[in-house]
């Protein structure tokens, strides 16, 4: 797709890139940072995909001026990274570590010299282990713990953060971490972990009302999917439609509108003695933006054998996938947010704060890594599909993409690659693709425009 779509998005169109503290920093054990969840699951065997764990990840925590460097060098307006919890504040409580506030400061600062504007995650997952062994997000005191770590982050960095997001993707981290098991912590609660879903939202909800202090803007990171039946058989529609509250509407209606959607009790094994007055009202309090994350459309079946779920995930049958096997469906993504602005008429102004692609570095006959095309016409398209959500009077504001370099992907170790920047999987240097020169001539073509 030519460069001509940055005519079509607004002025003042925000672009950036996005990672996290877990899948980049690497120096688990160094600066005072104690062991996260993550650290704890990868360690088990069998766990993650190759056997690698983020001790080093992509070692950004010793790299990070190069890191900046290729941020400034895409042209990028903001930086979307998140803060370790483990690094900042070590037993999960008390007082903050200096080593951790000092890396975190250098960077900040760093960005800033760049006119990098940093937006800050405070929870991307990596919750410390002595928050874990007291019972995690299962335990209401784990939002008294957060909620401290917060207002501590707020006061060490709140005068120079341009933008704070409270919690990323609560359906992934509920649904893989206490739902099925497959990512840290690693339980398998199925409709039992709603109370972890539950602590969550509350959690973001009160940091909020602490992060409003600082005067700047405030939201949540959803991760959100177009659900489809798998056949217009009865049962399948029931569990598409039930999946749809599950992943969609149990995160984005108490936020926006202040309850649980009522289907969600249908969910087997769900108990709802954890909601307590006045924690809807806390959740709900209104937002300065939302954010959303997007990467395909879930393709849903009827599972009456599973006793636990009463949803089955099906592989698509046609179609384009990506080396992740995630379908590529970029009208669904201006489906989703027209239907997220319809069922919301108080939607805050949206940004997409991650969209990306994981794909294997292709080589010519001779070993040579050819130039990634599959991955810019996934951000092109991508682009359009903002700009049509936009066209149709949705209020888009900025797009960050997943993600600034290869990272360490969670369960999957460092086999799927999402970067703009490719890592070298032996000596971690640094090499943008031609993905990452593409995105960089889109954003200096939209600002030749006058547009921001």
């Amino acid at each position: 797709m030519p460069l001509h779509i940055a005519d079509r998005l607004p002025p003042r169109f925000v672009f950036g890139a996005a990672t996290a503290a877990a899948q980049i920093e690497g120096g688990a054990a160094e600066g005072g940072r104690t062991r996260s969840i993550w650290d704890a699951f990868a360690a088990v065997p069998g766990k993650i995909a190759d056997g690698s764990t983020p001790a080093v990840a992509v070692d950004h925590y010793h790299r990070w001026r190069e890191d900046v460097s290729l941020l400034a060098g895409l042209g990028v307006d903001a930086y979307r990274l998140s803060l370790s919890w483990s690094r900042l504040m070590p037993s999960g409580r008390g007082p903050l570590n200096l080593a951790g506030v000092t890396f975190y400061s250098r960077l900040i600062d760093a960005l800033l010299e760049r006119d990098i504007a940093p937006w800050v995650t405070l929870y991307h997952w990596d919750m410390p282990v002595e928050i874990m062994i007291e019972g995690g997000w299962l335990d209401r005191g784990s939002v008294d713990a957060f909620e401290e770590y917060v207002a501590a982050a707020c006061g060490a960095f709140g005068d120079r953060v341009a933008a704070w997001m409270t919690i990323n993707e609560p359906v992934v981290h509920t649904g893989y971490g206490y739902a099925l098991g497959i990512e840290a912590p690693g339980l398998t609660l199925y409709g039992a972990a709603f109370q972890a879903a539950h602590h969550q939202l509350l959690a973001h909800g009160r940091a909020a009302a602490v992060l409003r202090e600082t005067g700047r803007p405030v939201g949540i990171v959803n991760n959100h999917t177009p659900v489809r039946a798998a056949s217009d058989r009865d049962e399948d529609l029931l569990a598409a439609g039930m999946y749809d509250v599950y992943h969609n509407g149990q995160y984005a209606q108490p936020v926006l509108s202040g309850g649980y959607p009522d289907a969600l009790q249908m969910m087997p094994g769900a108990v709802w003695d954890c909601v307590h007055d006045g924690d809807l009202a806390a959740i709900a309090a209104p937002l300065d933006f939302y954010g959303v994350n997007y990467y395909q459309p879930t393709t849903v079946a009827a599972a009456p054998e599973n006793p636990n779920l009463p949803f089955a995930f099906v592989e698509p049958v046609d179609g384009p996938v990506t080396d992740f096997g995630w379908p590529i469906d970029p009208a669904a993504l201006t489906e989703f947010l027209v239907g997220l602005r319809a069922a919301y008429p108080n939607l805050p102004p949206v940004y997409i704060t991650e969209n990306g692609c994981a794909y294997d570095d292709v080589r010519d006959a001779d070993g040579r890594i050819l130039a990634d095309t599959a991955r810019i016409d996934y951000l092109d398209a991508h682009l359009a599909a903002v700009a049509d959500a936009i066209d149709a009077g949705v209020d888009v504001r900025g797009y960050f993409h997943w993600s600034l370099m290869d990272n360490w992907e969670w369960a999957e170790g460092m086999t799927r690659r999402f970067g703009l920047v490719r890592i070298d999987p032996d000596t971690l240097d640094r090499t943008p693709r031609a993905s990452f020169g593409h995105y960089r001539d889109l954003i200096a073509a939209y600002r030749s425009r006058g547009a921001d």
